[in-house]
């Protein structure tokens, strides 16, 4: 039989499959033409609008006007509710019948009074179907609810999508109609994506690329759209192409169903609540349809929410986990920044969420699943495997600058030296739609070929949520098992990890924190919810502290613990990746602050116990009780257990220049020290500008340039001229929108000196930092994390060395020498730039986007320049650190008080950090302690308190009834690895 020659033109032959599907190009006679057949107009159309999130209770029973297609409504963050009649005609029976609805912003479908389908142009869902097969059985008159947020997947931003939102943007739906689609076109459809994407994907050069490209050009040549009968054959085609099977040792693609729902970001936190009812019921639709599909979810608050808001939902889901397809991960409350938290913040965050997914689901969480936060600690490999959990997935490393990392499989080892097998998605994704590219760059990318031969691909939309489709689902099934592509199996991240770590042998190791090589003006936007956070910790410290010792000495006492968990909840809320850094628009700002003063107003209400009037508080111990002018707060701050030995510290400073130091200088035993570089300046305030390549808030750049302006506004001040405080007060103009005013405290036996600071900024794109230029040398400075310290160069050898220009730490920073170092503290600072001798705080920025107002006003905050003798353990620093952070709080008692001590330490590298009721057992405390200064050490932990028993637990307060504490008459000997953390259960008498 004679057969018309194929020319090789490759472009020819590959337009013409991808005309043949386009939805642009001759619809008029292509396949996607034919995807709906009829339609028929809504029988009635009516809305109310609403300017508040309300329920659907409350909804149905206002009164409804009618709508025309087309017609506006809003402005952005408005409701608009819509009720829909429809009458599907008589003769559609048997045919797929579908409410099709495209419109702006985001809907949620409700019907018989549930939530049944998300719908939204940006995230591929116009359409909720009404029957598979309308059958004689089926309601023909429906009654629908559609609840349209005025706002889209990624908020209302005005002119990009990080702008600031855009208040006045109108809405409208474009159109709501019933259609019937017709399942064979769309099936046609998916195998020609599908083929095309394989021809344009797996490259020219490749034998595997021109077998799919002459496939597709026959199944054209087959296909006739105005003949339904016509696609098997084009289809027998695809399934011949697609079943052509791989080898036995081609790379595994464990395929997951995602849907990254940021906790606030571009929209506030009550959006967010709706964004995951709307995606997470279209998961629930896609899980009773799909059997073998899988779906991830993970924060805790997320689910919480949806318990409280979609109770009909939620008993779904409970059902799906139940079947191994809805998966809670992470096991955190939400997925928290990981550089900015305390260390006992992030174990909270564990503890919560936990604790919630095993009281919900009974389930603990094995993965920590944090794919989209802007560095991670390194301590967070202790924290994971005291919570029980052993595997880690994130992505976002793939977004560094300057250099790529190395891995996408290998073991994490933190500052202890515990280690978590990690695994970053190959895909550098977390939003896949389930495409050939996104399998080949899986395999593509693997940095580990031949050391791992199993990757994740998680697909769906995210971000704003909407998460995945039955399209998704449609492609990623034609390929699970297609030779020149990766084999697909829809999986779990159990079968993931259990499956790379059977084969873990040739795994590297990487040892410390995973810095992301971006966004790290994270680390000072929006300086006033930092701020908040830091004293948040410090008080809820302090309740904690001072309710556990009044069980202690009274078991009559109530411990506060519900009042204390809901306050917990809303500080951990805060430390999501988008609000403690400031990457989020002025409205989640706000709620950030009304849960702030929720807060602190919380924590202040009701009377302090009688039992707090007999409670023997010494100014050394480890508490002190705060008197208050109104009704009295049981809050309370920690001194360190280790006591500073002040009384070798002297300071002397010089200031004769407003805002400069000329000179400081330590006088401590023997050594008589400068601290500051010959001819140089303390306390230099300098300002850069600020504009960065896109992510505004986000990002600093390498490239900004400095200004230093000090102009003087008034003239100094003596506030204190001596005796016990010596202080000076003076202002300056930064520049004509902004001024500092500054007090210079120095006390008498302090270590440090205190700049006590308030600034009033009015900046655009501008970055406000002080400079110390300090009188040692060193290749590397040290930084307070989360339960312990770490260092970083100073110098820029290298690529990564050059780009930790800005990095984080904590409550301090040092840069020493053998015998001498200067350390610099602070009270609500988190950004650090030390290169070469040049120490350098970190203290506001300007951006504009997405919140137009950050950090504009009025701030407060202190920061202290400490100068030592030896080492910064030696010297006291860490605890001078915390006395900065946490200063004693007076309570008056009756003169003839017997000092009294709680609890002591007498390993001067062991801090007790934490001292609260346990979760599960009212007469037992638990008190938390970790190794500071990087060393081993064995300590004796005494206390006064009357105990039972003592035992080791893990973070979770689950204790281990093999390992009980070592207790004597003197106290509990407890041993430490460097930066180890401990746990105690101790049971009260």
């Amino acid at each position: 039989m004679y057969h018309q020659p194929v020319f090789k033109n490759r472009r020819t032959l590959l337009e013409r499959a991808e005309k043949f599907i386009s939805e642009i190009y001759f619809t008029d006679c292509n396949l996607r033409g034919r995807l709906y057949g009829d339609s028929y107009p809504l029988e009635f159309l009516t809305s109310f609008l609403s300017s508040k999130r309300i329920p659907f209770s409350e909804a149905v029973s206002q009164n409804f006007a009618p709508y025309k297609i087309g017609d506006t409504f809003g402005p952005t963050w408005c409701t608009c509710w819509f009720k829909v009649i429809l009458r599907i005609p008589e003769s559609w029976r048997g045919k797929e019948v579908h409410l099709l609805w495209e419109s702006d912003g985001e809907a949620m479908v409700w019907r018989d009074e549930q939530p049944v389908q998300g719908l939204t142009k940006e995230g591929e869902k116009t359409s909720y179907i009404l029957s598979e097969c309308l059958g004689d059985d089926d309601p023909h008159s429906i009654t629908l609810y559609v609840e349209m947020a005025c706002n889209g997947l990624f908020g209302a931003g005005q002119g990009s999508m990080i702008a600031a939102p855009d208040p006045n943007r109108k809405y409208s739906v474009h159109k709501a109609e019933l259609v019937v689609l017709h399942r064979d076109v769309r099936e046609t459809l998916t195998d020609f994506e599908m083929m095309v994407d394989i021809v344009k994907h797996l490259g020219e050069g490749e034998q595997r690329g021109y077998q799919a490209l002459f496939t597709v050009n026959q199944m054209v040549n087959l296909c006739d759209p105005a003949q339904p009968d016509s696609f098997p054959k084009a289809r027998a085609l695809a399934e011949s192409f697609f079943t052509q099977r791989n080898g036995g040792s081609q790379h595994t693609v464990h395929a997951m169903g995602h849907c990254h729902i940021d906790t606030a970001w571009l929209w506030p936190y009550e959006e967010t609540i709706r964004k995951c009812g709307r995606s997470w019921v279209t998961a629930v639709r896609l899980m009773e349809k799909n059997p073998d599909f899988r779906f991830t979810c993970s924060q805790a608050q997320q689910f919480q929410w949806v318990k409280s808001w979609y109770p009909g939902l939620y008993a779904q889901i409970q059902h799906f986990v139940k079947k191994g397809q809805f998966i809670p991960v992470g096991g955190t409350w939400v997925e928290m920044d990981g550089n900015l938290p305390s260390g006992e913040s992030m174990v909270r965050q564990f503890l919560e969420g936990q604790r919630f997914f095993h009281q919900e689901f009974g389930i603990y969480c094995k993965e920590f699943w944090l794919p989209d936060t802007f560095g991670y600690s390194a301590q967070l490999p202790q924290i994971m495997q005291g919570c029980g959990i052993s595997r880690f997935l994130t992505q976002k490393l793939s977004w560094n600058l300057v250099n790529t990392f190395p891995h996408n499989t290998f073991f994490w080892e933190g500052l202890d030296g515990s280690q978590v097998l990690t695994h970053f998605p190959p895909g550098n994704s977390y939003e896949m739609k389930g495409r050939v590219d996104e399998l080949v760059n899986t395999v593509k990318n693997n940095k580990d070929k031949g050391r791992a031969n199993h990757s994740a691909a998680l697909f769906g939309f995210g971000d704003g949520g909407g998460g995945p489709t039955q399209l998704m689902l449609d492609r990623l099934t034609r390929v699970q098992d297609t030779d020149g592509l990766p084999k697909v199996r829809m999986s779990t991240p159990d079968q993931l990890f259990s499956e790379l770590l059977a084969d873990s042998a040739l795994l590297c190791t990487w040892s410390g924190e995973l810095f992301l090589e971006l966004h790290n003006g994270t680390y000072t936007t929006q300086a006033k919810i930092k701020r908040g956070n830091r004293q948040c910790e410090s008080l809820l410290h302090d309740i904690e502290v001072a309710s556990s010792l009044a069980l202690g000495q009274d078991k009559a006492f109530h411990y506060p613990l519900e009042q204390l968990q809901e306050l917990w909840r809303l500080l951990l809320l805060n430390q999501f990746h988008d609000v403690i850094p400031g990457s989020c628009i002025e409205m989640v700002v706000e709620d950030a602050d009304e849960f702030g003063a929720c807060f602190l107003t919380a924590s202040a209400k009701g009377d302090a116990p009688a039992v707090f009037n007999s409670l023997p508080w010494e100014r050394n111990e480890v508490v002190q009780l705060q008197e208050a002018t109104g009704p009295p707060s049981l809050a309370l701050v920690k001194v360190p257990s280790i006591i500073i030995y002040i009384f070798c510290a002297y300071l002397h400073i010089c200031v004769y220049v407003p805002s400069r130091i000329d000179s400081l200088s330590s006088a401590t035993l023997d050594i008589y020290r400068e601290a500051l570089s010959d001819g140089c300046h303390g306390n230099q305030f300098v300002m850069f500008d600020d504009v960065p390549l896109y992510w505004d808030a986000w990002d600093v750049m390498d490239y900004h340039l400095q200004t230093r302006l000090t102009e003087v506004v008034e003239p100094v001040q003596v506030v204190s001229p001596g005796g016990l405080r010596g202080s000076v007060r003076f202002t300056l103009r930064i520049s004509p929108k902004s001024t500092v005013t500054q007090e210079v405290v120095l006390d008498a036996m302090s270590p440090y000196v205190r700049f006590n600071t308030q600034v009033e900024w009015g900046e655009s794109h501008k970055f406000l930092k002080v400079e110390f230029p300090v009188l040692v040398r060193s290749s590397n400075a040290t930084y307070e994390i989360q339960f312990g310290h770490l260092q970083r160069p100073t110098h820029r050898n290298t690529s990564w060395d050059w780009a930790r220009f800005e990095v984080w730490g904590h409550k301090w920073a040092d840069l020493s020498e053998h015998n001498f170092g200067v350390s610099l503290l602070n009270d609500c600072k988190y950004g650090y730039s030390i290169h070469k001798n040049l120490m350098a705080l970190s203290l506001l920025r300007a951006p504009k986007a997405p919140d137009a107002n950050a950090d504009m006003g009025a701030h407060l905050f202190t920061y202290a320049i400490m100068p030592h003798a030896g080492s910064f353990q030696t010297a006291g620093v860490i605890q001078s650190a915390y006395n900065l952070n946490y200063p004693l709080r007076l309570f008056k008692t009756s003169t003839d008080t017997a000092p009294w001590s709680a609890f002591s330490v007498d390993a001067a590298a062991v801090v007790l950090e934490t001292i609260k009721q346990a979760e599960d057992s009212r007469g037992t405390l638990l008190v938390r302690l970790y190794e500071s200064h990087g060393s081993s050490v064995t300590t004796m932990l005494r206390t006064d308190l009357p105990l039972q028993q003592a035992w080791h637990c893990d973070l979770l307060e689950r204790p281990d009834h093999t390992q009980p504490a070592q207790m004597t008459s003197e106290g509990i000997t407890l041993g430490f690895g460097p930066h180890q953390i401990r746990s105690l259960l101790l049971v009260l008498k």
